[in-house]
């Protein structure tokens, strides 16, 4: 199948000179995850909710300060290498060009739509995040964006005194909130306003009862739901338990579209403009070298993500890198920081390497273990 297939030529556009307001109130009015921003008639990027909600700008602010930039896709590409491309660009929605010719945009829903049907072959548990990132429902929603932006995520599950989940917040959600506070608010100075916007404790805003999945279910299962509740994730919980066990999303599936078959190990890189002084065929090439040194544990996927921070050392920004594997023996990550994407690599690769012989020593004392309860029974 190919975008052909799936691409449409409507699509809601907006000019870089257009005000943000113009932007905040089409989101909640139509719904969106993002719109293609034009100049002079040309393409020139896009603004999706994750724009919206590092943006603390003024409605008057020009459409052009937050616009990003989004992968081209030729609408006779195929759907894994456009699944990639969406990805890796971070991005819910991408130009399509018929030729040099702008003919419209897809959509991550218009992708996992049409390839619906062929998720019953994966399992939740097989791609769903395991180590999530939460929050307190009594914390401060400008809290809750802090954490969404430092660890470049969606959603956090909210969770009461207890451990116990109570609710979800996302970038929607606050995207939502701030619109429609707006609304109330009218024109005039909002500084004030905005600080007690984000002085509000999650629990105002957060979506509950949560809507869940579990680990066994299908991704087509999980798909279908959030697309029956108008949602981008879910939680993975314990059968009659209410805790945090994973989240799945929309991306998740996504990225899972693109893994294959083939010898060669399969990278995928997020935020991949923000490489510098390091290429992708070495980060493809460490990586298979830490996976090659434990052979009893075979690499599905590899996800290799940066996010910038503001912080800047003689020009050189500030960068996270996470590296999740996607194993045979379940999920490894490793994260670091450091300044330039070669440096933030290297120190995640060493984490990951740590947590692979962590793991491994794990294993082994299990197995020990179970050949010594085995001999003790024997007696």
């Amino acid at each position: 199948m190919n975008i052909a297939d799936i691409a449409v030529s409507e699509y809601v556009e907006v000019d870089v000179d257009d005000r943000l307001a113009t932007v905040r109130s089409l989101f909640e009015r139509e719904n969106l995850k993002g719109v293609v921003v034009t100049e002079d008639d040309e393409y020139a990027g896009v603004v999706g909710e994750k724009q919206l909600l590092r943006s603390r700008m003024e409605d008057d602010t020009k459409v052009a300060a937050v616009v990003t930039p989004a992968p081209s896709v030729a609408r006779t590409e195929d759907v894994r290498e456009t699944a990639r491309l969406l990805v890796e660009g971070d991005v819910k929605i991408a130009p399509v060009y018929e030729g040099d010719a702008l003919y419209g945009v897809v959509t991550v829903d218009q992708i996992l739509e049409a390839v619906l049907d062929s998720l019953d072959a994966i399992t939740v548990d097989q791609i769903a995040t395991t180590d999530v990132i939460g929050i307190n429902e009594k914390d401060s929603v400008g809290r809750a964006i802090n954490r969404l932006r430092e660890n470049g995520i969606s959603r956090l599950p909210a969770l009461d005194d207890d451990g116990t989940l109570a609710g979800v917040v996302t970038t929607s959600d606050i995207v939502e909130f701030v619109i429609r506070d707006d609304d109330r608010q009218g024109s005039g100075d909002r500084a004030g306003d905005v600080d007690r916007m984000l002085d509000i404790p999650v629990y105002d805003i957060m979506s509950s009862p949560v809507v869940t999945a579990s680990a066994e279910e299908t991704a087509a299962a999980a798909v279908s739901r959030m697309f029956d509740n108008d949602i981008s994730g879910l939680v993975v919980t314990p059968d009659d338990v209410d805790s945090v066990a994973g989240m799945i999303t929309k991306t998740d599936v996504l990225r899972a579209l693109t893994f294959t078959e083939q010898e060669s190990l399969d990278v995928q890189i997020t935020n991949v403009d923000l490489l510098d002084q390091i290429s992708r065929e070495h980060i493809v090439d460490s990586i298979e070298n830490v996976a090659d040194k434990y052979a009893e544990m075979r690499v599905v996927h590899a996800h290799v993500r940066f996010h910038q921070h503001k912080e800047k050392l003689r020009g050189t920004p500030l960068l996270q890198c996470q590296i999740r594997l996607r194993t045979d023996r379940g999920q490894v990550a490793g994260t670091g920081e450091g300044y330039g994407a070669d440096h933030a690599f290297h120190v995640a690769l060493d984490k990951l390497e740590r947590n692979v012989l962590e793991m491994k020593g794990i294993e082994a004392d299990e197995e020990y273990r179970g050949q010594l309860l085995r001999k003790l029974g024997e007696l």
